[in-house]
């Protein structure tokens, strides 16, 4: 993990380095100024020598306005450098989740991500700063102040070393109950983040069928639980400040008591007995600044694990070491592919075995969980087969590089997902060196050109974030049209026709078979009207293949899709939602 982090500190390691410099400097220039306080009461004071109080006085602005620049200094550096460790862990991250496949997405959930990328991050920048200035100042001021005291009264100084003892030991038993509370409760977070996330992508859902309150319990029964965990280990050190004030208390009590009995015997001066208190209030701040060090660490050492396990994940779909760079054409081949979400648990396909010309379309229907949409994201190497091999051109889709393979396979989701921008820098997704010619053609054969003309601003007019400004229907066909720009062999539309009218259904795919014949065209549809027409239709029950075959063959076959098509067309509905 701290080989993970520590990568990351990059460009930012000479000012890291620094800071610790700085901030010794500081130390030692804070370091004398009690001991120049001692010399201004007994030389000076003591002795009535004005002179000499002036002297020190000076010394002791100095030395005051060199620990200041040397903070200073030390300040910004490890803000410097702290800061630009946040950006690169984010960074990091967010590179290697690029690379993730659906499968590692799924491993770690949008929400832990999420959380990842704040929460822990920011925890880690925090830590890293106390780490470089309070880590060094800390330790350094209170070994310093103990050399004082041993210095100025050997034997006075033992109070110090018995004060430390006890506070060590109370401290490593603090944090070590405090660390496993700080784990817990950063997965709460996640599930925390979880149930936002959820509320917020659905929440025209939440207020149609009027279940805010039932959203409202959800939040409120996860912000519990976070609640409850934070108050056990908030709880828990806060016994450190009272701890600290009681060991803080008792060393003025027994300094003050032997100091006094000192001073009388002659062995101590007063300006020695001052510069000691001083001193044990330096080494006592600083056992309670370590204190906070452990606890920041504490905190981070599980954001630390969390974000390390993100830039360190390997995904599961490695690019193969010589990859094919071209897609000779649009056949596809599945020999007994099996494939299953998480391993060891039931396939979602089973013994899957076909073969499509390039240049067809095929049409697929069957019921929810049937495993149609795994099907076709398998052929976009989307995951990976769990048995079993899968041919794009004749070529095993493992063996491709997984741009070329992508660009050349081209998807429409189930959702239909827009980014803010305008409509030209949405279809430009497709192909970002389109021209507008280029893309006007792909939206005229996606049968959307006509409602971009009618907006106020043609291809220029702005998308909301996630498109919520067009209706769905309207979404599906820009989503074609941004497929399209990619000239694909194998162009795959999952149910991306179920917001448009029928006729306007019949358009789109009229005009896809005109415009390019030579695509493999793969149309997952609940219409059996939407797909009757295509060269062959699979139809998938239970993640196998029960027919494949012609609309007309299928009538008299098969008698799942007879009664289908029964269903729809006397006027029924037939739910065969995708899946």
């Amino acid at each position: 993990m701290l080989k993970t982090l520590l990568r990351q500190v990059r460009q930012y390691k000479v000012p890291a380095l620094l800071t610790p410099v700085w901030t010794s400097l500081e130390v030692v220039m804070g370091i004398l100024i009690p001991y120049a306080t001692a010399s201004i009461i007994d030389k000076g004071i003591g002795a009535g020598d004005m002179g000499q109080v002036l002297r020190y006085g000076a010394i002791m602005v100095g030395i005051a306005c060199m620990s200041l620049l040397f903070g200073i200094l030390a300040g910004r550096f490890a803000a410097y450098s702290s800061t630009g460790l946040a950006a690169n862990l984010r960074e990091a991250m967010y590179e290697n989740i690029q690379r993730f496949s659906f499968s590692d997405i799924d491993k770690f959930s949008t929400s832990g991500l999420i959380t990842r990328m704040t929460t822990d991050v920011s925890n880690i920048q925090n830590a890293f700063q106390m780490l470089l200035r309070t880590s060094f100042r800390a330790p350094l001021n209170m070994v310093s102040a103990l050399l004082m005291c041993f210095f100025i009264n050997g034997r006075l100084s033992i109070i110090f070393l018995v004060a430390m003892l006890i506070l060590m030991v109370f401290l490593t038993i603090l944090i070590t109950r405090a660390a496993r509370l700080f784990k817990e409760i950063f997965r709460r977070y996640d599930d925390l983040n979880a149930v936002v996330q959820e509320n917020v992508n659905a929440i025209r859902v939440v207020k149609a069928f009027v279940r805010e309150h039932h959203e409202l319990g959800k939040f409120d029964k996860a912000a519990l639980n976070l609640y409850t965990l934070n108050v056990k280990a908030e709880s828990l050190m806060a016994l450190n400040h009272p701890v600290m004030n009681l060991v803080v208390n008792g060393c003025i009590i027994a300094l003050s008591w032997w100091g006094a009995h000192f001073i009388v015997e002659g062995s101590l001066t007063t300006g020695q007995l001052t510069s000691l208190f001083s001193y044990v209030m330096t080494i006592l701040s600083s056992l309670m600044m370590l204190s906070m060090v452990f606890v920041q660490l504490t905190q981070s050492a599980a954001s630390g694990a969390r974000i390390a396990e993100v830039i360190d994940e390997e995904p599961d779909m490695a690019a193969p070491a010589d990859p094919v760079m071209e897609v000779p054409d649009g056949g596809i081949d599945f020999e007994d592919v099996s494939f299953s979400y998480k391993k060891g648990g039931d396939n979602a396909l089973e013994g899957i075995n076909f073969h499509i010309d390039a240049g067809e379309t095929i049409g697929i229907i069957g019921g929810t969980g049937s495993g149609k949409s795994t099907l076709v994201q398998l052929m976009a190497r989307l995951y990976d087969v769990s048995a079993g091999a899968i041919k794009v051109g004749g070529i095993d889709v493992r063996r491709y590089d997984m741009e070329v393979l992508r660009s050349r396979v081209a998807m429409v989701l189930q959702k239909s997902t827009l980014f803010s921008g305008t409509i030209l820098d949405n279809l430009r997704w497709g192909n970002a060196e389109a021209t507008e010619e280029e893309c006007a053609e792909a939206c005229v054969q996606a049968a959307a050109d006509g409602f971009i003309r009618e907006m106020p601003d043609g291809y220029n007019t702005v998308i909301s974030q996630g498109g919520t400004n067009v209706s769905g229907g309207q979404r599906q066909r820009l989503c074609i049209a941004r497929a399209l720009l990619r000239h694909p062999k194998v162009l795959i539309l999952d149910d991306s026709t179920s917001a448009v009218d029928t006729s306007t259904d019949a358009l789109i795919r009229a005009s896809l078979m005109r415009r390019i014949p030579g695509c493999t065209k793969i149309i997952i549809s609940q219409r059996i009207l939407s797909i009757k027409d295509a060269d062959r239709i699979m139809v998938m029950e239970g993640g196998r293949i029960i027919g494949f075959d012609t609309h007309d063959a299928l009538l008299e076959s098969n008698d799942i899709y007879r009664d289908i098509y029964a269903m729809q067309t006397s006027g029924g509905e037939g739910d065969f939602d995708n899946s």
